[in-house]
């Protein structure tokens, strides 16, 4: 699984060894965090997989990795299994137009996003898990419960 670290002004998909391998890239992925349009978390990512390797690796169902070229759009994938997955949308990177991730980090990364985060670089786990929360003390929501027959 990918390692995202986010700080004010990219995000950094780091990749570990074997991953760098798979995708044929040397570098981690820095993306500019103003390119990133769209987030969504997504259960299948098979079925966003668009194009083919070029250069990349492909063995269907087990793993899809490196960069997918199609028709006028050039993505990054990087998809193991069928396990829970996220795609980023992006506008304006020099690279890609897409990012679709396999990491169970989905849901601190669009919370992440949202934050302000400091200068250095952090996992996006440990970013939500640090973030204050805001308590409303002022409403309290209604409690409901059911009249007797």
């Amino acid at each position: 699984m990918v390692t995202l670290l986010l700080d004010q002004t990219q995000l950094e998909v780091v990749l570990s060894p074997i991953e760098r391998a798979a995708s044929f890239h040397r570098d981690n992925l820095r993306i500019a965090r103003d390119t990133i349009t769209k987030v969504q978390l997504i259960d299948d990512a098979w079925t966003w997989l668009r194009g083919v390797p070029n250069p990349g690796t492909h063995i269907p169902g087990v793993l899809a990795s490196g960069t997918w070229k199609a028709a006028g759009s050039v993505d990054f994938v990087l998809i193991r299994r069928r396990r829970p997955s996220v795609v980023i949308d992006l506008d304006g990177d020099e690279q890609y137009r897409r990012l679709i991730l396999t990491t169970r980090h989905g849901l601190a990364l669009t919370q992440a996003l949202r934050l302000d985060v400091s200068h250095e670089p952090a996992d996006v786990e440990e970013i939500v898990a640090t973030a204050p929360t805001s308590t409303s003390k002022g409403r309290r929501r209604p409690v409901i419960r059911p009249r007797p027959a």
